[in-house]
């Protein structure tokens, strides 16, 4: 029983010190000063680490699932709606999820390994002896950054995954891009692109937010820096999947038609 109260109080405060590192956000990013050419500068910065491994990804999941989409459909005599399935796949699940698990492999771990780094080495204490609130200039700033970013990179990794499906298309029955785009457009609509990149804003929230956390609460030298960037990978990976089942089911309620 003793252990289990362990546990449970650690988990406790643990919850508390999210909530605590969540309200010092809010708080930081509703008064000046706002920081915004550090926020952009962190756009650009991230923006160049991801977008190549998320433009590669997704169009080989694209391809991927338009090649083994093809004999299922065949087989039920709806290859002509491959397009839709393959682009309507991407774009409400597929491409926001996987570009959002890929930044946060490659962003998480980062902002983890730099904070914590600068954690152990008391950098975040000479910030604030020099006037300069650490969790403003570092926390807020970045987490501004990626729920700026992620829509952006979403948008791309839409494009280039139905791209990715034509590739496959043109290579399995030499269908034209006009052909293809035509099918895509008559069965994608506006509304059906807006949820999977709005949430993607949700995405960007907690990869940066648990990044940052963990790299804020480093301890025990670079073994700990270590452990807080496995660590951000991991909890942010999963969060993202909790984050995502919420959204598809509140979607779900009010738009059915969507899925």
């Amino acid at each position: 029983m003793s252990q289990e109260t362990g546990i449970l109080k650690k988990s406790l405060v643990e919850f508390g010190r999210y909530a605590h590192f969540i309200g010092t956000y809010f708080k930081t990013a509703l008064k000046p000063p706002y920081e915004w050419r550090q926020v952009f500068r962190h756009i650009d910065e991230l923006g160049t680490y991801s977008t190549p491994l998320v433009m590669v990804t997704n169009f080989l999941i694209g391809a991927i699932l338009a090649f083994q989409a093809r004999p299922t459909m065949e087989e039920f005599g709806a290859a002509g709606y491959l397009p839709a399935l393959v682009t309507r796949s991407l774009v409400i699940e597929l491409s926001p999820v996987i570009t959002a698990l890929i930044v946060a492999g490659r962003v998480s771990s980062g902002i983890g390994a730099e904070l914590g780094s600068m954690k152990v080495t008391e950098q975040l204490e000479a910030m604030e002896c020099s006037g300069v609130d650490p969790y403003n200039y570092l926390v807020t700033t970045r987490i501004n950054a990626l729920i700026l970013l992620m829509p952006i990179l979403t948008m791309i990794a839409d494009f280039v995954g139905i791209f990715g499906a034509y590739v496959a298309e043109w290579i399995a029955t030499g269908a034209t891009m006009e052909l293809f785009y035509q099918q895509v457009q008559e069965f994608l609509y506006f509304w059906d692109i807006v949820p999977g990149v709005f949430k993607t804003t949700f995405f960007g929230f907690i990869i940066a937010l648990i990044g940052a956390y963990k790299g804020f609460n480093a301890t025990s030298g670079t073994q700990g820096v270590g452990r807080a960037t496995t660590s951000a990978v991991v909890v942010a990976s999963l969060w993202i999947l909790i984050i995502d089942l919420i959204l598809v089911k509140i979607v779900v309620d009010y738009r059915p038609d969507l899925y």
